[in-house]
Formats: C-alpha cells, sequence, structure tokens
C-alpha cells in the first residue's frame, strides 16, 4: 500500500507542512470489526499536527479521499484512521498480479545461506523431537529458496563419542551377529535397541557396586561396561582396526534407516557433515585463538575464553591432554562450512536447551575476527510433548518417528472412511490420499505454532477436517479443484466486473498478502506465519464457497471472476503448503 503511505505523507505536508518519512508512517490491517482494509496509526501524528489523534485522523482521512481515487470513504476510531478502498482498485491490482504472476514471486536476491538440520545421534532412531527440528529446517529452507535465496540444507550427523560406543559395546557383548536383515528391524532402530540395552545392563551393574558399599558417583565411574565404553572410544580415536570396522557397519545400518525416515517425512540435504570428521578441525582455530590472545592457557595446559565481561564466565575450549570438546568441534566446523560455500547467512535448528551454547560459539568466533560470525543465527526451538507427557529416550519410552508416522497414517484412513471422503478412488489412490493427509496433519499442527514455543502435540486433535488443522486446509485445495473441475478447468477468460462482495473483497486481500507473509516468514525464519495465513485463506474460501453462488451463476462474467478468483486461491493454498512440506490433494 506505497500510495498510501506517500499519500499520507502529502497530506502531512498539505495540512500542517511538515516533512515526515516513509518510516514515520505506520500502516497497519484494519480489525475486522471496522469498515476498510487499511489502517493508518494517528498517534505518531499528532506531533506535527498539535491535535488529537481523532482530529488528525479526520483532517488526514478527508485528505485522501479527495485526493486518491483507490480510496472510497475512511472512519477514526480513536488514533487509528480506518480506510475503504474502491472495487476498482482492488480489481485492477488483482489483474495485474494475476497476468503478471507476481502473487509471491520473489527474484534471486544474491545471497546464499546455509540452513543445518536434522543432526541425529547415530546411536538411536529419529523420534518426535527431531520430527520437529527436520520440518522446521526443511520448511525454512524452502521459504527462504522461495524468498529468492541460494539455500544449502546441511546435516551435521554425530556419529562419534561414548554414546557411540554405547551401542557397539552393547551388540559385540550381546548381539550375537544380529543385523537388519536377520532381525527384520530397520538399522536404526537395531542399533538404538542396542543402546537400550547398554543403559539396563549399565543400570545393574551400577546396583550391584552400590550393593557392595560404592557410593552411586563411585558406581557410575567404576561399573566395568562404562570403562570398556570409554577404552573402546580410546581405541576408536586411535583408530584401531576392529573398533573402526566395527563403527563403520552399525553407522552404516543407522544411515540406511535414517534416510527411510527422512523419505517418509520428505525432507532431504544438500551437504552432509561427520562429526567424526570435524572434531579436530577446531585445534587450529584454538592455536589461532591463543596467538590473538582470545585465548588462553591454564596450568593443567587446558584451554579457555574469559566471557565474563560478556556477561557469562569462563569456557573451556580445550581439555589438558589435548582433546576437543563439544565447542571446538563446533568452531572448526563453522569455519569449514564456510570455507566450503561462503555463505552469507547460516542458521542452525537446534532445540532451545542448547541456547547458551551458541551464544558463546558466535561470541567465540566474532571475538576471533570472522567476519562472517554475523550472518550466524540459532533457531531455537522448544520441546514436544504429548499428552502421556515428555519424552525419554535412555528408557527406551521414545516415540518413535517411524511408529509416529505410521500411526498418523492409519488415524487419516479412519477418519477419511468415516466421512466418506474416498468415493471413486482406486486402492492405490486412497493409499496415496491417506498418507498425504496423516502427515499433512502432523507436519501442520507442528510448523503453526512458532519455533520458540513448547508444544503439546495431540495426533487426534490434528486430524480434523473442520479444525485449525493440516487436512481443513487440504480439503479446501481439493474444493477449489472440484469447483474448477466442474467448470472444465481453469477459466481463460478473467471475467469483467465493477463491483465486489464483502467476501470477495476480503478474499481479494487476504491474497494480496501472500508476498508480504512469505517476505516475514523468510525474514524471521518462521514457517507458522506462513502456516496460520493458509489456514486463514482457506476458512477465508470457504466463507466466500458458502455465500457467493459460483458454477451456478448465469452472468459469464462474473462466473468466470469467481472461477478466476478461485483458480489463484487455489494456488496459493498449494504454494504456502508445498513451503511447509506438505503435500494437497486434487479430490477428496
Amino acid at each position: 500500500m506505497d500510495f498510501i503511505v506517500k499519500g499520507t505523507l502529502e497530506a502531512v505536508k498539505a495540512l500542517y507542512n511538515a516533512d515526515l518519512k516513509e518510516a514515520d508512517i505506520n500502516l497497519q490491517e484494519t480489525r475486522k470489526e471496522f469498515a476498510g482494509e487499511v489502517t493508518v496509526v494517528t498517534f505518531p501524528l499528532t506531533r506535527v499536527s498539535k491535535k488529537s489523534p481523532e482530529q488528525t485522523g479526520n483532517d488526514i482521512g478527508e485528505y485522501l479521499k479527495s485526493q486518491l481515487a483507490e480510496v472510497a470513504d475512511y472512519n477514526v476510531i480513536k488514533g487509528f484512521l480506518n480506510i475503504s478502498l474502491t472495487s476498482e482498485y482492488l480489481i485492477n491490482d488483482f489483474r495485474t498480479h494475476i497476468s503478471a504472476g507476481t502473487y509471491g514471486v520473489f527474484a534471486p536476491n544474491g545471497k546464499k545461506v546455509m540452513v543445518e538440520y536434522s543432526s541425529p545421534n547415530t546411536n538411536k532412531p529419529l523420534h518426535l523431537g527431531h520430527i520437529r527440528n527436520n520440518l522446521l529446517g526443511y520448511s525454512v529452507s524452502k521459504i527462504l529458496e522461495a524468498s529468492g535465496y541460494e539455500v544449502i540444507k546441511a546435516n551435521l550427523v554425530n556419529d562419534r563419542g561414548i554414546h557411540i560406543c554405547k551401542s557397539m559395546l552393547a551388540w559385540k557383548k550381546f548381539g550375537e551377529g544380529e543385523t537388519p536383515q536377520s532381525s527384520g528391524l530397520k538399522g536404526d532402530h537395531l542399533v538404538g535397541k542396542y543402546y537400550v540395552i547398554f543403559d539396563k545392563e549399565y543400570k545393574k551393574q551400577i546396583d550391584e557396586l552400590k550393593a557392595a558399599g560404592q557410593t552411586e558417583d563411585e558406581a557410575k565411574k567404576n561399573a566395568p561396561l562404562i570403562r570398556e565404553a570409554q577404552q573402546m572410544l580410546q581405541q576408536w580415536e586411535a583408530g584401531e582396526p576392529e573398533v573402526i570396522e566395527l563403527w563403520k557397519k552399525m553407522n552404516g545400518w543407522v544411515y540406511e534407516g535414517f534416510d527411510v525416515t527422512y523419505k517418509k517425512l520428505g525432507v532431504s540435504f544438500d551437504k552432509y557433515y561427520y562429526e567424526s570428521g570435524t572434531y579436530l578441525l577446531g585445534k587450529d582455530i584454538i592455536d589461532e585463538g591463543l596467538e590473538k590472545g582470545v585465548f588462553f592457557r591454564k596450568e593443567d595446559n587446558s584451554v579457555w575464553i574469559d566471557l565474563t565481561a560478556d556477561g557469562l564466565d569462563e569456557k573451556l575450549v580445550l581439555r589438558g591432554d589435548g582433546t576437543s570438546v563439544y565447542i571446538t568441534q563446533d568452531l572448526g566446523t563453522a569455519q569449514l562450512k564456510y570455507n566450503d560455500f561462503s555463505m552469507d547467512e547460516s542458521i542452525y535448528v537446534v532445540g532451545n536447551e542448547q541456547d547458551y551454547h551458541f551464544k558463546v560459539l558466535f561470541l567465540i568466533l566474532n571475538k576471533l575476527g570472522k567476519s562472517w560470525a554475523r550472518g550466524l543465527y540459532h533457531l531455537s526451538y522448544g520441546m514436544v510433548d504429548l499428552p502421556s507427557g515428555k519424552m525419554k529416550s535412555r528408557e527406551g519410552t521414545v516415540v518413535d518417528a517411524d511408529d509416529l508416522i505410521a500411526e498418523m497414517v492409519e488415524t487419516a484412513k479412519q477418519r477419511t472412511e468415516e466421512l466418506g471422503k474416498v468415493e471413486g478412488l482406486s486402492e492405490d489412490e486412497k493409499d496415496r490420499l491417506y498418507r498425504m493427509i496423516g502427515l499433512g496433519a502432523l507436519k501442520y499442527f507442528l510448523l503453526k505454532v512458532e519455533p520458540k514455543k513448547r508444544l503439546l502435540f495431540d495426533p487426534n486433535e490434528s486430524i480434523d477436517f473442520q479444525g485449525h488443522t493440516g487436512p481443513f486446509i487440504q480439503y479446501t485445495h481439493a474444493r477449489i479443484r472440484s469447483v474448477l473441475n466442474k467448470a472444465g478447468g481453469d477459466p481463460e477468460t478473467f471475467g469483467e466486473v465493477s463491483e465486489l462482495s464483502g467476501t470477495e473483497r476480503e478474499l481479494i486481500l487476504a491474497l494480496s498478502r501472500y508476498p508480504a507473509v512469505l517476505e516475514a516468514s523468510a525474514k524471521e525464519y518462521s514457517p507458522a506465519q506462513l502456516a496460520n495465513y493458509a489456514y486463514e485463506l482457506a476458512k477465508l474460501y470457504n466463507k466466500f464457497y458458502h455465500e457467493e453462488p459460483i458454477l451456478k451463476v448465469e452472468e459469464a462474467n462474473l462466473r468466470n471472476f469467481r472461477l478466476k478468483l478461485s483458480s489463484v486461491t487455489g494456488v496459493i493454498v498449494r504454494r504456502s503448503m508445498e513451503l511447509l512440506g506438505i503435500e494437497v490433494p486434487e479430490r477428496m
């Protein structure tokens, strides 16, 4: 609405002989209970008008109505000037966007961004928390790409460390040669099974040592299993061939299992990094920091950074024996990623339990003088709970991603058949529809909430064809396609009309907001904004569908106009959902 901003600036100049800047004009969408489409906030303008907000609004409203052909009328509610636009303006704006194909189409902006997400451990399968991570990362990647960025989707796999050795040791001691093929288990599930077995056997040993008189801390350190796991880690770091071979074999099983789950979720990656290949890289950066005086060495030879002046504390960056800690590895990996791609921005999609870690990481890189560190961002997200409570992985009670996906598809099948929405579909088409609805419900429910918020995921609530859900939006798209198919396809002509009904105005205005919503979603790395927009657009279309006849209209121009309005709405619903990683059906 640039013309409203410019018109308001001209009004302020003409009425009050004052020069303001565009940034001084605050526009908002008019609240639904008031007449109008766009609102000028007049409170900030009283400093130049020297009048009350209401008087200022009336002055400017009268000026705009007399000077701008696009303005039909106005009303003032306290400090808010609500402007009603003419039908002619809205129709022409809609037609212009359609003919140019510019609804939310952004040209390349010349910027490159990496989005790192998933980041699984190779000692267990993906779970519900990983699902939120993957869906967030993938959707943010798609949104940024649609907004003109060149995007690299990266996955940093945690494939080394004591937790990996726990699964390896348990399989070696208790596995009896079991494989994914012999057990019928996905590779990640098989390895996760032995991680759980390790934990159970370890607890048994701790209890035995405590019964023999040791304290709990002593028992945890002295239990034979943990000592063997630590020894195996040392052997791995020393390159012991037998240990390396076992590590490669079990990780191979896990990667095959992960790939199946990623495919089910519909997410993908352009680049994989592995901690086994990056954990030593940070040592060069530590040496660089010591030379620059950013780090200091203590008497035990360990290396630290003092961040107390920044409101934090002292942070260990290298152990006294020269081995790396997580921050060492992440410093090296950050440098490697930049060396590989020279991106302008790098986004880490990681849970909010790592907020402090990333604050420290980014601060250190800035102190080291890495100019690219300004482009680093931690997309922090909250935990996902189920109605039954918080997930726990070590007890083997994790909400497995594959099981949850299967449950969602089965629930979608039951709900869809109950509602009779599968008539005329083949068995293959039904199966595809059930998967589309089940995954759409899961994805939408997790993405409609702002990332930073912790959320309670209710599988049953998520599959509701009438609620604030993915299936409701999917059904709306199918309804639009049904209307267009009954009309013989998308209309070739625009359909000339001179006036708009209330719901037509609402729908056109909602469509016009799509580029701004997409831009805001990209700027704030928030799929939630786009998800909620898609829902509001679907709701508006259903209101339009019920209030305004479409196929039964005899007047050809009006019929074609409403078909074109339906067609464009369908396109924007589909685009919005695609950017969330959600498919929409052609029919239901």
